[in-house]
């Protein structure tokens, strides 16, 4: 009489614990599972900026190189271009038109589709320009017109200036006046001809004084051509504006 009701409440204590140790069970395997999925978003978390940093390294590499061209791409060309035009004009006393041409009309275009590229006016760039292959032209035409130099000289300064713009245009001939002065010397001192060609710079330079008419001293300076010494000008003029953009960190 007393030891049935007591195993009751141990049978219903055994019958609670069961589904309590079910439930512990599906607790412990959900944690299980949760923890298991924890690493798993970790790792997509953690490949997701991988690719992101890896696209945007991209991005920046082409954006670096696109801004490398738009600064540096100019200078290198007319580099380039004024190498090949200083061997040519040594080797054949001649500046072609094949080289100042394209040389300044692509200049023009540069300076338009660089402008628009920018947001900025295309006239204003065509505007530098044109200006600077007015300069490149000015700067040498009173020399060509008395026949001191040949035309392609001229026209390939004026191809640096359709490149360059004035400023840069206006300093590469100071350049390259002083090396053209500084060859100059130095041929004539190898040559061991200083008494003769000092005599006819000084007479050249009292003809310009004193005739002053640019087609009279082209005619002068024809005849006399054959006895003086040549110094083909797109030398200095390459030589001069190269070593002004490497000085203005132009370059590199």
């Amino acid at each position: 009489m007393i030891v049935a009701p007591a195993m009751r409440p141990a049978r219903q204590i055994e019958r609670t614990k069961v589904p309590a140790r079910r439930q512990d069970n599906t607790g412990d395997a959900s944690a299980r599972d949760s923890d298991n999925e924890a690493p798993r978003r970790d790792s997509k978390q953690s490949l997701a900026p991988r690719r992101t940093c890896g696209g945007e390294a991209e991005v920046n590499g082409i954006e670096t190189l696109t801004q490398t061209l738009v600064d540096y791409g100019p200078v290198w060309l007319v580099t380039v271009v004024l190498v090949v035009a200083a061997v040519i004009d040594g080797w054949k006393l001649k500046v072609p038109n094949w080289i100042t041409f394209p040389l300044i009309v692509s200049g023009w275009a540069f300076s338009v589709a660089s402008y628009a590229w920018w947001g900025l006016s295309w006239w204003e760039g065509l505007g530098w320009s044109l200006l600077g292959t007015a300069v490149g032209l000015g700067l040498l035409l009173p020399a060509y017109a008395i026949g001191g130099m040949g035309a392609g000289d001229v026209k390939l300064l004026a191809g640096v200036g359709a490149w360059m713009h004035v400023s840069h245009t206006v300093f590469a001939f100071c350049a390259s006046a002083v090396v053209g002065a500084i060859l100059a010397v130095a041929m004539v001192l190898v040559r061991k001809g200083w008494k003769r060609h000092s005599q006819q710079f000084w007479m050249i330079m009292g003809e310009i004084m004193t005739i002053r008419d640019p087609n009279q001293l082209s005619a002068i300076a024809a005849e006399r051509k054959s006895s003086m010494l040549l110094l083909p000008y797109g030398i200095p003029i390459a030589i001069g504006t190269i070593l002004y953009f490497a000085w203005m960190g132009m370059l590199i």
